[in-house]
């Protein structure tokens, strides 16, 4: 047996909500990671003192007690786990892994039993359920009952709300109320904030971003007090997973973020982080409302009875003390202004994303917090509105996509730099070839190949600074410029413009003139390409062999209706993909037999194709296609003789008698006739040239 037992998959119920995780037994420690949160809880070996094994929902699960009065339950172990777990437990932890059957009668009435932070109904000696006293948000007691309202989960579906006992009373002793020390014993351990005794200090006035005002924050020995002109807030310090103090990009205000599970809830808005936002030259000095003695008692020199220094790290050091977790700072990442941070938006917000060292967060609306074991994959996609910016796109394993769009493409390089050193999967990167093998070698692979878009994006750049360059050098020689010094230069460039009889002739108005006149720039005529000519659309082959199926589709044809009948009411799309599957996974030789169908249907359509051609099939679709062209050119040319025939007869039937005003009007109008339609002979086409010549003359040139 090895030193470590580890299990995947491994499911704790927090307030309703199954989160897997992975399990680890070593000989230290028992260590269980959640995959949601990344929360870890760690066991020490020595404080163990009760395990059993149970028959749970998810399989079967283990349930571990600690000298301390903790109690943890991890589901989703097989059968076959319990003997290798067990020998584990003797070899390394000296504690017997028991059974423990459950019962499942149903019963509603039984013995209500407190063992540490459980409250366990048990039905003749065995456990029914068992609820975990710090979900407990509320007690209340009547005559014979008493209950139990419960904390909420926003991840459940479906949610407890209370809980109500009935406690019959007894007789024997009657100077104690059984419902009072039912109550008793629950407030004891339940997760119920009551603001007795004084805070251990109090900031005042501290700018908030989310929930969004000034408020007042008062430091309890278990939980923290937000105290505002509207709202209340009393948070636990068991529900802070995460501190981090973030420098803003202007080098001179500060975010302090502090992440919550659960979240503190105001109606139906959820505020997962608590952000504060401080100025880096506020200062303080802060004095504990505590003794000496308590302090470096409580603290162990992390704080002291009196500080000073900045706001922001006086509030920092003392969440840091009391919640007992470590602040997270921004790693060795810089930007492209030098900042530690990159400006973007998200959800149509403009904030700032910060890479960490094991994660992205986004400040600050909504503030988002993605850690890199939790990420699938990353896009650098190319910006919808400008080519100036991209958008960077992360994809978790749960399927969500958070968009961070307008970042400056200056910052392509550094992101791209530091994705790469964190070994995440790229999604738009040698794609295809991550497909052959896994994802962790389709991350890994590609490291020094050539990057195309960074490598366009550098260009654009080159390619602006020199079109700023120039526009530079143009406004100084616009500057410099003056008309009246150089006037022999001017003569030479526009002698085509204006002669030297002109401004002779002019004078002075018009020496006058010509020093208000700039000289204009000459204009750049692009070249136009030449249009490549289309290509001629082949023409179909009516009434020719139908062309011949593949092998997949003579398959499918066969197999569609015993599909139909091993799936009813399966839809036509439904078909194509079963259809697709069921065809991957058919052998080399359940194959081949198709394939020889195929070849033979191919070589029949081929014979049967060389029979069509040599009978002239194929000719007569296109003759009859240009039969059809030259038919309608000659039904137009009738159309047009027909209706110039009839504008004559309207013009008064005699065309032989005209008088001499007539024949002069008509010969002048004639020759204008003429020369407007030679213009336009030259410059229409060759099918234009053909209607002009079809088309009859008019009166006026048969006057001539």
């Amino acid at each position: 047996m090895g030193d470590t037992l580890e299990f995947s998959d491994i499911y704790q119920e927090v307030k309703g909500s199954w989160n897997d995780g992975r399990l680890r037994f070593s000989k230290q420690n028992v260590v269980y990671k959640s995959s949601k949160t990344g929360k870890v809880d760690s066991i020490q070996a020595g404080e163990l003192n009760l395990a059993q094994w149970r028959r749970v929902c998810l399989g079967h699960g283990i349930k571990l007690g600690t000298s301390s009065g903790h109690v943890y339950k991890y589901d989703g172990f097989r059968d076959t786990d319990f003997e290798k777990i067990s020998e584990f437990f003797k070899a390394n932890y000296k504690v017997e892994l028991t059974e423990k059957d459950m019962c499942v009668k149903g019963w509603n009435w039984g013995t209500a039993k407190f063992s540490g932070p459980l409250l366990s109904f048990e039905v003749n000696d065995s456990t029914a359920f068992e609820v975990p006293l710090s979900n407990v948000s509320q007690c209340a007691t009547g005559k014979n009952e008493v209950t139990l309202e419960f904390h909420q989960n926003d991840d459940t579906e479906v949610s407890l709300m209370e809980v109500r006992f009935y406690v019959p009373p007894n007789q024997s002793d009657e100077r104690q109320d059984p419902v009072e020390a039912f109550a008793e014993n629950v407030l004891s351990k339940a997760d119920v904030i009551q603001a007795t005794g004084d805070a251990v200090c109090i900031f005042k006035e501290l700018q908030c971003l989310t929930p969004r005002g000034r408020y007042d924050i008062r430091i309890y020995p278990t939980f923290l007090h937000l105290h505002g002109k509207t709202f209340d807030y009393k948070i636990p310090y068991t529900t802070v997973l995460r501190l981090f103090l973030l420098p803003h990009k202007d080098q001179r205000q500060m975010f302090f973020v502090i992440s919550l599970d659960p979240p503190i809830k105001q109606g139906q808005t959820r505020y997962h982080f608590l952000i504060l936002l401080f100025s880096k030259e506020e200062d303080l000095s802060l004095t504990l409302n505590m003794s000496e003695e308590d302090v470096e008692r409580r603290f162990e020199g992390k704080l002291s009875k009196n500080m000073s220094g900045s706001l922001y790290e006086m509030v920092s050091r003392v969440m840091k003390a009391l919640v007992n977790r470590k602040i997270t700072v921004p790693g060795n990442f810089q930007g492209h202004s030098g900042a530690q941070c990159i400006t973007c938006s998200y959800k149509a917000s403009s904030g700032l994303l910060y890479p960490l060292e094991r994660g992205f967060i986004y400040v600050h609306k909504p503030p988002v917090h993605l850690r890199f074991e939790e990420i699938s994959c990353v896009n650098f996609a190319r910006g919808t509105t400008t080519t100036r910016s991209f958008d960077f796109e992360i994809e978790t394993k749960q399927g969500n996509q958070y968009t961070f769009s307008s970042i400056e493409r200056e910052e392509y390089g550094k992101l791209f730099d530091f994705v790469n050193a964190k070994k995440l999967n790229i999604k738009n990167r040698g794609f295809k070839e991550g497909m052959k093998g896994k994802i962790d070698e389709y991350s890994d692979s590609d490291e020094d190949q050539h990057d195309a878009y960074l490598e366009r994006m550098k260009a654009e750049g080159k390619i602006r600074e020199e079109g700023n360059d120039s526009e530079e050098s143009d406004g100084e020689s616009d500057e410099s410029f003056n008309p009246g010094e150089e006037d022999d230069d001017i003569a030479e460039e526009y002698d085509s413009n204006a002669s030297a009889s002109d401004s002779s002739e002019d004078g002075d108005d018009s020496d006058d003139a010509s020093e208000k006149k700039k000289p204009k720039k000459p204009k750049v005529v692009k070249e136009k390409k030449e249009r490549k000519p289309r290509k001629e659309k082949k023409q179909k082959e009516t009434g020719g062999p139908k062309r011949p199926m593949s092998a997949y589709m003579l398959w499918l044809n066969s197999s569609r209706e015993r599909i139909k009948s091993e799936n009813p009411g399966i839809s036509i799309t439904e078909i194509s993909k079963k259809a697709g599957e069921m065809w991957r996974q058919l052998g080399k030789d359940e194959k081949e037999e198709w394939d020889t169908k195929a070849g033979e249907a191919k070589r029949n359509y081929e014979k049967a194709k060389q029979e069509f051609k040599e009978s002239g099939g194929g000719a007569t679709s296109s003759s009859k296609k240009e039969s059809k062209k030259s038919g309608g050119k000659k039904e137009e040319k009738k159309r047009k003789s027909a209706s110039a025939d009839k504008d004559r007869e309207r013009g008064g039937g005699n065309d032989s008698f005209k008088s001499k005003e007539f024949i002069e009007t008509s010969e002048s109008s004639s020759d204008s006739d003429h020369k407007s339609k030679s213009k336009r002979k030259k410059e229409s086409d060759d099918d234009d040239e053909e209607e002009a010549v079809s088309t009859p003359a008019s009166s006026d040139e048969e006057s001539d």
